[in-house]
């Protein structure tokens, strides 16, 4: 099973974001996103979604145009976890994540045995089964994240997709949201990120695909992509490698 564009013109009526892109997502794999802002990264995000209808090329799951398949079916395959979420009602945390079921049932009718099962297995996941009962205007940033993102696997999905999903989350925070979605991965789902961190990618991705003016540089094996060169090129901006002696790990740091 695929998530994948090809040959893709996105943007929108009055503008053309980016042309003659593919990417694929494997199930299995993380494939991490990078570029800097207004290079056209979650422009291909809903594209691949289904929510912006590409102006050239094809948004394809296992190789048939997203068309072919109505709203509920995608629901029932690729699940989307936004950048911002700014609640408005004082659901509790479970009813967030019951939220997932929608696409394996009726909008208006009541969640099942089954869906309340799935989604008490979805918040044991991600450890959070304690704030079940809470509200999720209630809940520290973090928290709300790894409630989405166990909404997200209350869908049961194939495909699951984030857009930055660190974004204002505090440094420990940051590393669990990162080997959850290494779980994810390891669990069978294809995950695509977006993030503005190579270090991030260079842990948790299998492959990187790197977005600048809505085109791309370079696409691949994470630790071949990802290097000082191709981020320099990417950001323009100097980036510098720390290798460690004794363990080989390296990150990357702004110069």
């Amino acid at each position: 099973m695929t998530l994948a564009g090809r040959d893709l013109t996105i943007g929108y009526s009055d503008r053309v974001v980016g042309r003659g892109l593919d990417v694929t997502l494997k199930q299995g794999e993380v494939l991490a996103l990078l570029g800097p802002n207004g290079g056209g990264k979650t422009t291909l995000l809903k594209t691949l979604l289904g929510i912006l209808k590409p102006l050239a090329g094809e948004a394809q799951i296992d190789g048939r145009s997203l068309d072919a398949f109505t709203i509920r079916d995608r629901a029932r395959r690729v699940a989307y976890v936004p950048q911002v979420h700014n609640p408005t009602f004082a659901f509790t945390v479970e009813t967030v994540v019951l939220m997932g079921r929608t696409s394996h049932g009726g909008l208006f009718s009541r969640p099942s045995a089954h869906d309340r099962d799935v989604a008490g297995r979805a918040l044991d996941e991600f450890g959070i089964a304690h704030l079940k009962e809470r509200p999720y205007t209630m809940i520290s940033g973090g928290e709300r994240q790894l409630v989405l993102l166990a909404r997200a696997l209350a869908q049961e999905p194939q495909f699951v997709v984030l857009d930055e999903p660190t974004a204002s989350l505090d440094f420990g925070n940051q590393g669990k949201v990162m080997r959850e979605i290494r779980a994810l991965a390891a669990s069978g789902l294809g995950v695509l990120f977006t993030t503005h961190d190579p270090n991030h990618a260079l842990r948790t991705a299998d492959r990187a695909y790197l977005l600048r003016d809505g085109t791309c540089l370079a696409e691949g094996e994470v630790k071949r992509v990802l290097s000082s060169e191709q981020l320099q090129e990417l950001y323009r901006a100097p980036i510098e490698r720390l290798v460690d002696s004794g363990s080989g790990a390296s990150a990357f740091l702004p110069g």
